[in-house]
């Protein structure tokens, strides 16, 4: 088994690898994990004895095979959790986070199978990104940015890119959420704000910022 920060390590590096072709270096893991370069090295260093990923100086880290199925493996525990979470508890979406990340080192996998399988094998978890299969196997989601959506077409609000809980409050308090019916109205060229209208009709203007960290897929 692995420690709670050798988890932590995994699932950053893994996540900055779906982000960057190349290797990642240690000052993007510590920005990540708001700790210092010279932590990370030792960190780094101790995976590699381990056989969890590859390191080359100056050049940066990659994950091994064996590496990679634990990350995703995290990964998958954490996103199980949030629809627990979300669909069971009732937390909310800017809530579920923080609880998953404790929950996500919990090591069973018959645990783990069992809530998948009480869940009834969801395939996304409430910020939209997808689940990782027992396999490790991801499913490849068709959702694009609501900023490169054409003008008119409708769409369902599917995913988040942003996960912070001071951007899903705004959402929340825009009544903005996954399943969210809308049309894009109107795109202001000069600073990439759209309009949209819900299924109620209410009108809502978005920032380029809020409009580049949702995704949604045309109905």
């Amino acid at each position: 088994m692995y420690s709670y920060t050798e988890e932590n390590y995994l699932k950053t590096i893994y996540k900055l690898s779906e982000l960057e072709v190349d290797s990642i270096s240690t000052n993007a893991i510590a920005d990540v994990l708001q700790t210092k370069a010279a932590s990370v090295t030792d960190m780094i260093k101790k995976l590699s004895v381990k056989k969890l990923l590859k390191y080359e100086k100056y050049k940066g880290v990659t994950l091994t095979e064996k590496g990679k199925q634990v990350a995703i493996g995290i990964v998958r525990k954490h996103r199980l959790w949030e629809c627990f979470l979300y669909d069971k508890l009732n937390f909310g979406w800017d809530e579920v986070h923080e609880i998953a990340e404790q929950l996500e080192h919990i090591n069973s996998e018959i645990l783990t199978d069992k809530l998948d399988k009480y869940l009834n094998f969801p395939s996304h978890d409430p910020h939209g990104d997808p689940i990782p299969t027992k396999n490790g196997e991801i499913l490849k989601s068709n959702f694009i940015l609501l900023c490169d959506a054409t003008l008119k077409s409708k769409l369902v609000m599917s995913g988040v890119v942003d996960h912070t809980v001071v951007f899903l409050k705004h959402l929340n308090k825009i009544d903005l959420s996954l399943g969210t019916i809308l049309v894009i109205t109107d795109k202001n060229e000069f600073d990439g704000s759209i309009e949209i209208k819900l299924i109620n009709n209410k009108i809502i203007q978005l920032s380029k910022e809020v409009a580049k960290n949702i995704l949604v897929k045309e109905v």
